[in-house]
This record gives C-alpha cells, structure tokens and sequence, in this order.
C-alpha cells in the first residue's frame, strides 16, 4: 500500500458488476478510497456530494453514456479521468481525449496497468513527477508563455491557460526542447511513459494545445508539423527564446 494513495478518493463507475468488482479492489488495496457508481447519474451525484481526486470511467455505460458524464464532469471543474474503453472503440476514446480524460486503459486489461496509470495521472495532477523530493524546477517561458512546473499553472501573454495534465506535461516538454523534432513515438514514450500505445492519443493532445495557445490553430507558429517526423516546437522571432525563468 501507498502512502500518498491513503488520501486519494476514486470514483470508479462502470456498470459491469465483475470489471468494478475487480477494479474496486485493486484500487482499494492500493491505498485509495474507493467509491463504485454504476451509471452516470449516481456518478454525478456522487462527485457533486463530494468531489473525488480521480474518475474512473467507462465510456459505454446505460443512459448517459461516459462521454456526457466527462463532459459534466468537466463542467464544473478540474478533475482528473482515466477512462476504460473496448478494445474498437477508437472513435469514441479520441473524443473522450478530446473532452480532456488524462489517460486510457484498453479493455481487456490488466488491474495492476489501472493502478499504474492511475497513480501517474494523480502524482502529476499533485504537481509531482517521478523524482519526489527533487529541487522544484524554475518556470519555463518563451514567446509569451510562461509554465510553473511547481505549480501545474501556465499562461500566455498575462492569461492563464487552462490545460489538463497531458497537455501542461506536453508543452512543458516542448519548451524545454525547442527547435528539435518529436516523432510521435518519442512524444509517447517521453510524455506518457508508454512504449507502445495508440498514437493518435498524441496527435489529439497536440491538436488541443494549439487551439490553446496558437494564435491560429490552422497556421501554427509553436507546434510545428514535421512531415514524415512528427512535431517541432518554435518561439516565434523577436518573442525571446525558449528556456528557464
């Protein structure tokens, strides 16, 4: 059991009796409060009585598919998703991504990956990477942006940006990396911490983060496509470079 994982409240809600049955008790012998919803209306119910520090949500659910539970999820604040998907369900994992779910585990998976993922996604949403008790690093910036890694805060120009977790960890990888090239694989392997996986999970959060930062998304001046590569991250001329405040 972990000590961090004693404070943490999942809610996991999926209306497979034996899937919650098994991912309640994982979690719980992990550490987590666990609590089960099996259907999105006792989902909202229940996180609006008391806001869990993770979602655990299977997209196909009876009524009110997981999508719409994510979308009112999101609505009324920040919270982190780990979303449980069949294995062909690529159209509806990539809007899941699009409404802003941190992560995916892919049905039929393994209880201890849930775990694993899990425990990521909430260490970064608490503002801590893999090195615990390493020095905070200082704010990274260039060409208008400014991120605190300490904080999990960024903003453009004065305006703060409201990113998920992918999303911050993404562009903080990119400002630390200017001027060089990303394949897709690299970006999944660094970003995520996946040595295989589905790559059009990148290629969304990409595609998110320039509607959040560019100017116009259709003509990117920071995520730039390298053909036949992947992707490139510029600081605009005269807007200063990239690198530590």
């Amino acid at each position: 059991m972990s000590i961090e994982n004693t404070s943490a409240r999942v809610l996991v809600v999926d209306d497979d009796p034996t899937v919650a049955e098994v991912v309640t008790g994982y979690l719980a012998r992990a550490g987590f409060a666990v609590e089960h919803a099996a259907d999105g209306t006792t989902a909202l119910a229940s996180a609006g009585r008391a806001r869990p520090d993770l979602v655990v949500l299977d997209l196909m659910l009876p009524g009110m598919d997981g999508l719409e539970v994510c979308r009112r999820l999101r609505a009324s604040g920040p919270v982190p998703v780990v979303m449980l998907t069949a294995r062909g369900d690529e159209e509806h994992r990539i809007e899941g991504l699009e409404l802003g779910a941190d992560d995916y585990v892919t049905k039929p998976f393994s209880p201890r990956e849930l775990v694993l993922r899990v425990e990521s996604v909430l260490r970064r949403s608490r503002g801590r990477g893999t090195e615990g008790t390493a020095a905070p690093e200082p704010a990274l910036g260039g060409g208008g942006l400014i991120l605190d890694p300490g904080t999990r805060r960024a903003s453009k120009n004065g305006t703060e940006l409201a990113l998920t977790l992918r999303e911050f960890d993404l562009l903080a990888y990119f400002l630390r990396r200017p001027g060089r090239a990303h394949g897709r694989e690299d970006l999944m392997r660094e970003v995520w911490g996946w040595d295989f996986g589905d790559l059009s999970t990148v290629t969304v959060h990409v595609r998110r983060l320039r509607a959040k930062i560019e100017d116009d998304p259709a003509r990117p001046c920071f995520i730039q496509t390298v053909w036949g590569v992947g992707y490139r991250f510029e600081i605009p001329a005269g807007t200063g470079e990239a690198g530590s405040l």
